[in-house]
């Protein structure tokens, strides 16, 4: 019980020791003192009748033997004025005490007691507020755990259809699992932290770059032609597909070991799932009941698979596949795009067995007239029993349906097997349903027959590529021809040079929804559609405003054989507008595969005009039963010279143009079928990136493409006569 003596003596002892206060909450939060108004005022009435001169307390007790405490209620307006102040300052110190109190008529004591009693119902109210919130996110949790389980109880085998069973999980998927409990709770672990500290959880942010800045147009006398700035390309898909969310995992985790299993059984099994490389999709319904779903209204299905032997290790075919920079560049005619959005597991035992990735990409064709293919979805790898390797990918756009997708990836991907001195043999399989009604008359026929997209495309590309890499490494240059590059790393940045330059062709000159293209002129397949881009702080770009153009069109004539013209020095002078029939001679060349037609070459115009007499261009031609390219670019001498020499060629200012040639798919009864041609030419109008682009410049360039076509057109035809 309180005793006022006690009291008086604490009160003695706080004028005797300004260092000790009676706010023992200095010393320790969790015991502060607790004192009623009412106690106070007893205390203090009663002390102050003993100070009274000529009074006694005996006098006193006898005047009110039976006198109750009085008990003393703060008025509304202390009350409100203390709460006004408790949520500026918590903690008011002496000073600010005793002019509180004397401001509502109370004692300084008073005041300190009720900012000690408000602080301790305050820290009250948050540790209830607290744990109630923590009940209910412990409910959520076994809300999740018991559906998790009565999924996993109803889960059926893909194989044989019955039930499963834990102890039958296959061991990559077991890790997968492991891997996604662990960082579960490192998450939990994380905003538990954050949450302590910070006040809130913390929020679920994508593994991806801050979206780019938008493009922004270039003002034309006469209107706006599509702009963009180079480094910076936006789009909706790009834009708004985030990493997935934790609730997402296991159903991603289900997708890719289903998708596994899928892939496994379409490169192995022929009959009756494939009639003559035809999928019979009535089976295929028949053999994978699960999946992704039904197929959308107005998409059409697209299913093939190829086989090819290759010139590299099964393990490095996996490298590129699993690194989403290698895959781009290796892959630069079809990929136009992609990014990794979060990684779910990185392998096991120091290799990507049961790697898991969430990925995006943007597949191309090169020509404006076929839209591109955006996808979002679920990259796996996994070591197979044999020894054999598997890629798998499968859509996610079920997860996560918005923005809505016009291609869907099912089951696709590769098999790889590992093949005697240091082949292997690769067997792919792209299995798609798209919404291509988009797509030109022109090449609408390559496209539904699987040319443009199908597994025979994405084989001949690898097969091209892995002797490209081959050559680069190669170091038995034979020096007996005559312009053969035989310094080892003067080769390699010539060569790294010329991959730049396709790279950069081909993301130019598709239909990528990262540019705008623009019609010039007519209303015919052989439109000229032209863009504008700002060149700003990149060494590999002469600054300045850059317009590119180009077309497509439809020739008569076997693809090899427009290959073989376009890529001629001999014959460049029947086309080449800017050579000004000058002689073209190929300076030095190096050979990257098998055909001839593969190379990357150096070649100098001899020309009449002074101008053009340090002019050097270099040119990269490659070819494929799918795809042809002739792809060039001015450089000056000084800086080839520094490439030759094994200098950086990242600092060669390039803008490339050339053509595109693909098979129209017109190719039966043995006959070799016509040509789609893709011109396209990317001109530095203006070395001033703040310019305004003028009308002058984009006739020039629209007379330069259509003398250019002209004269190909004229050529060919002489051939066939």
């Amino acid at each position: 019980m309180f005793e006022p003596n006690m009291f008086l003596a604490a009160m003695n002892n706080e004028d005797s020791n300004n260092n000790h206060n009676y706010n023992h909450e200095d010393n320790n939060n969790n015991n502060e003192i607790f004192l009623r108004d009412e106690e106070f005022d007893s205390a203090n009435t009663k002390s102050g009748s003993e100070n009274q001169e000529g009074g006694s307390g005996n006098d006193q007790d006898n005047h009110h033997p039976n006198k109750k405490k009085r008990y003393h209620r703060h008025t509304q307006l202390q009350i409100q004025e203390m709460e006004a102040f408790f949520k500026e300052c918590p903690h008011p110190d002496d000073k600010q005490r005793k002019q509180l109190s004397r401001e509502l008529g109370l004692e300084p004591l008073q005041v300190k007691f009720w900012f000690q009693n408000k602080r301790t119902q305050m820290k009250n109210h948050h540790e209830r507020h607290e744990n109630s919130h923590l009940r209910a996110e412990n409910e959520k949790l076994r809300g999740d755990n018991l559906r998790y389980r009565e999924a996993l109880a109803n889960s059926s085998c893909p194989n044989c259809g019955g039930p499963t069973v834990i102890g039958e999980m296959s061991f990559d998927e077991h890790q997968l699992r492991l891997e996604n409990a662990r960082l579960r709770e490192e998450i939990d672990r994380i905003s538990a932290i954050a949450a302590k500290y910070v006040g809130k959880p913390v929020s679920n942010y994508p593994l991806m770059s801050p979206p780019p800045l938008p493009p922004r147009p270039l003002e034309l006398a006469m209107g706006n032609f599509g702009g963009d700035v180079y480094g910076n390309n936006p789009t909706d898909l790009f834009k708004s597909i985030t990493a997935p969310t934790e609730s997402d995992k296991p159903l991603i985790i289900d997708l890719a070991v289903a998708a596994m299993e899928e892939l496994m059984r379409m490169t192995q099994v022929d009959e009756p799932l494939w009639k003559s490389l035809v999928l019979d999709e009535e089976e295929y319904v028949r053999t994978f009941p699960r999946g992704i779903g039904p197929k959308p209204a107005g998409f059409r299905t697209e299913a093939s698979r190829e086989s090819v032997v290759v010139i590299m290790n099964h393990v490095n075919i996996v490298e590129i596949l699993m690194d989403v920079n290698q895959w781009s560049v290796v892959f630069a005619g079809m990929v136009s795009r992609a990014m990794t959005l979060a990684v779910l597991s990185t392998g096991v035992a120091g290799n990507y067995n049961g790697a898991l990735q969430v990925m995006s990409a943007e597949f191309q064709v090169p020509t404006p007239l076929v839209p591109t293919r955006e996808t979002y979805f679920a990259r796996y790898c996994k070591q197979q029993a044999d020894g054999s390797w598997a890629v798998v990918d499968i859509s996610l756009d079920s997860i996560q349906p918005n923005p809505p997708v016009r291609c869907r990836r099912r089951a696709s991907g590769c098999l790889i097997q590992e093949m005697p001195n240091g082949y292997s043999k690769v067997t792919w399989v792209e299995h798609v349903e798209v919404d291509d009604r988009g797509v030109h008359d022109l090449y609408k026929h390559m496209v539904s027959t699987g040319h443009a997209f199908g597994a025979k495309r994405w084989v001949a590309i690898l097969d091209r590529q892995c002797e490209r890499l081959a050559s680069v490494m190669a170091t038995n240059i034979s020096s007996g021809e005559v312009g053969v590059i035989t310094n080892q790393e003067g080769r390699r940045s010539m060569l790294k040079l010329a991959e730049r330059m396709v790279i950069s062709f081909c993301a130019g000159v598709s239909a990528s929804t990262a540019h705008t293209w623009t019609t010039l002129s007519g209303t015919g397949a052989e439109d000229v559609r032209v863009m504008t881009r700002k060149s700003v702080d990149d060494p590999g770009r002469p600054p300045g405003i850059v317009l590119s153009a180009a077309t497509s069109f439809w020739i008569p004539v076997p693809p090899k054989r427009v290959f073989d013209f376009l890529r001629d020095e001999n014959s460049r002078n029947e086309w080449d507008i800017l050579s000004n029939g000058g002689v073209v001679q190929e300076m030095a060349h190096i050979a990257n595969g098998r055909d001839t037609g593969n190379c990357v070459s150096l070649l100098r115009v001899n020309s009449a005009n002074s101008s053009q007499s340090n002019m050097l261009i270099l040119q990269e031609s490659c070819t494929d039963p799918t795809a042809s390219f002739v792809i060039y670019a001015p450089v000056d001498i000084v800086a080839m010279n520094i490439v030759l020499n094994g200098g950086d060629p990242d600092y060669v200012a390039l803008l490339p143009s050339g053509f595109a040639i693909l098979p129209d798919g017109n190719a039966n009864g043995g006959g070799e079928g016509g040509s789609l041609l893709t011109v396209a030419f990317q001109i530095l109008v203006d070395s001033v990136p703040t310019a305004k682009l003028s009308l002058g410049s984009v006739a020039t360039v629209n007379n330069l493409i259509a003398c250019t076509v002209e004269r190909i057109k004229a050529a060919m035809s002489c051939e066939t006569a």
